[in-house]
């Protein structure tokens, strides 16, 4: 049946409104052309692809901008302007492609821990998805920046998997949710945990617009932009650069406000408009100042 005939599909199914997404643009963004059979090998391939390319960032947020999670607005700005974004728009522009393909994808919402207990209980907000490929469900997520996983994990408790070098784990919490880990060079660091309970797009409007705008939120009041890569990963934080390899601590480098122009473009693969630029710069030495470390990129 095609997708334009579906009007009486439960909201689960029809939430995605794939039918209209620009396809061809997408997979030429990510510049893949394997096979796009709604298989477990064509959902690995296609994580890693938008991983390689697509960044994490909140730069519409720090220069002024909205966060927008309708379709045409994603494909706007990650697709035909080249641009990055954060959980929100990622998974969201991520599961309308899985499911314009057949894959059966569902809405989660995690508890962000970055590194804290499991049993203390943090706020839900974080877009990811499920996918269920051949009877089974895998747990995909390509919005979490440079701690994320690069292929879908099996929603297995136990399961230990490894991305090239980075290795990550599910396990059941004695609260019977999913926690997320992923080892890095001093131990396992526990990442996020979520349940089982479907989420919706009317639920991730009101998540993006707390995380978009809140005072408090680190995405208004920080510069961030995150490449997730195979071998190699970058965590921008205002003028603070991260390097992470694998079982290795991180690099630390201080960089200058007006180096953040070239940074962009050649580690991130973005290239912002000018008057975009200026504001970032101008936010940048703001935050961060004119002094830096001897280490510092722009010296």
């Amino acid at each position: 049946m095609n997708a334009t005939t579906r009007p009486n599909l439960p909201v689960q199914e029809r939430q995605w409104e794939s039918a209209v997404l620009d396809l061809e643009a997408y997979l030429a963004r990510i510049d893949y052309h394997g096979s796009i059979a709604p298989t477990i090998e064509t959902l690995s391939a296609l994580q890693r692809a938008h991983l390689d390319v697509i960044a994490f960032e909140n730069l519409n947020i720090i220069t002024g901008g909205e966060i927008r999670l309708d379709l045409a607005s994603l494909q706007d700005k990650l697709v035909y302007h080249r641009r990055g974004g954060y959980c929100h728009e990622q998974n969201i522009l991520f599961a309308t492609v899985l499911d314009r393909l057949g894959f059966d994808v569902t809405g989660r919402s995690a508890r962000m821990l970055m590194g804290g207990d499991e049993r203390e209980l943090t706020a839900i907000g974080h877009t990811c998805l499920n996918v269920r490929v051949g009877g089974n469900d895998w747990h995909v997520d390509v919005g979490v920046g440079n701690t994320g996983p690069r292929e879908p994990i099996p929603l297995e408790d136990g399961v230990e998997v490894s991305h090239g070098l980075w290795v990550y784990r599910l396990n059941r919490t004695e609260a019977g949710r999913w926690l997320l880990r992923y080892r890095r060079h001093d131990g396992w660091f526990n990442l996020y945990q979520f349940s089982e309970e479907p989420y919706y797009r009317v639920d991730y409007e009101d998540h993006n617009y707390g995380v978009a705008t809140h005072p408090k939120s680190p995405f208004v009041r920080r510069i961030v932009a995150q490449r997730n890569g195979e071998a190699i990963r970058y965590a921008l934080t205002d003028c603070e650069l991260k390097v992470f390899r694998p079982d290795e601590p991180p690099e630390k480098h201080s960089i200058l406000p007006e180096m953040m122009p070239e940074l962009l473009r050649d580690v991130f693969g973005l290239d912002l408009p000018q008057e975009a630029l200026s504001l970032l710069v101008d936010r940048a030495q703001a935050m961060c100042g004119v002094e830096v470390k001897e280490d510092s990129l722009g010296a």
